[in-house]
């Protein structure tokens, strides 16, 4: 498909990358940024997802090499997770040729806003002072529930996936908050790259406009870790609760009205 992009699209794909690549390290739900983008140039709805794939890959990239920099994730005590979220990528992707997916748009703003409203409500829902690094691997079951629920999840839609895992992971895991945050953005990346890999092969990617907002996202992400890191909850939770609140309105208000 032959696109005529002129420099000011160029430039807005610019600094929605840059915005999206700053809330995805953070939170997730960058795409609800980048995707609109996309279709208001005149991309096609699945040429759109794939484009936004490649471009999350290079923000999830960015964003994960940052946190396991600070030493905030271990890669050997998370292998069953990696494992089980690729493999539920890789179903889901399947699953969104089979399924009717009118339910899980009207589900789905309930279950974002029932996290923003736990967030807000719990004491322990962005981890609490007891909770500490592990120390050896947490356990098999649960990671590999885990990451076969989130990463089929991810694989089917995926909007507010970022929340998901980060709630689920303090919860679970009892998770430090940037710890699970680190968790979170890894296990993206694998979803997101398998995802990528499928579009890919379906023809369903303009590298282009991929790569020129991948590198955006780049910048944003980098930005966003090392803002959550250096800030912690004070700085996360109000920004988490928006993005999550923001999430659920976006998808209630294509679902519903």
């Amino acid at each position: 498909m032959e696109l005529l992009i002129d420099p000011s699209q160029l430039l807005l794909l610019a600094v929605i990358g840059i915005i999206a690549g700053f809330i995805d390290a953070i939170v997730g739900g960058g795409g609800l940024l980048s995707i609109p983008a996309l279709l208001t140039m005149g991309i096609p709805p699945h040429l759109a997802l794939g484009t936004n794939k490649l471009a999350a890959c290079f923000g999830s990239f960015t964003s994960s090499y940052t946190y396991y920099k600070q030493q905030l994730f271990v890669p050997k005590f998370w292998r069953l997770c990696a494992i089980a979220t690729f493999v539920g990528a890789i179903l889901g992707s399947g699953l969104v040729f089979l399924i009717n997916s009118a339910w899980l748009e009207k589900l789905l703003p309930l279950l974002i806003i029932s996290i923003a409203i736990y967030t807000l409500f719990s004491p322990k829902a962005m981890g609490s002072k007891t909770y500490t690094p592990p120390k050896e691997s947490p356990d098999h079951t649960k990671q590999s529930v885990q990451g076969l629920i989130l990463g089929g999840y991810d694989g089917f839609a995926g909007p507010g996936i970022g929340a998901f895992w980060t709630v689920s992971s303090i919860s679970l895991h009892k998770l430090p908050l940037l710890e699970s945050c680190a968790l979170a953005r890894i296990m993206t990346l694998i979803s997101n790259i398998t995802a990528l890999a499928i579009f890919a092969f379906l023809g369903q990617v303009n590298w282009i406009l991929g790569l020129w907002m991948g590198l955006c996202m780049m910048a944003g992400s980098f930005i966003g870790a090392r803002s959550a890191i250096r800030f912690g909850i004070p700085f996360i939770k109000p920004l988490f609760i928006i993005s999550v609140v923001s999430i659920a309105a976006h998808l209630a208000w294509s679902a519903w009205v």
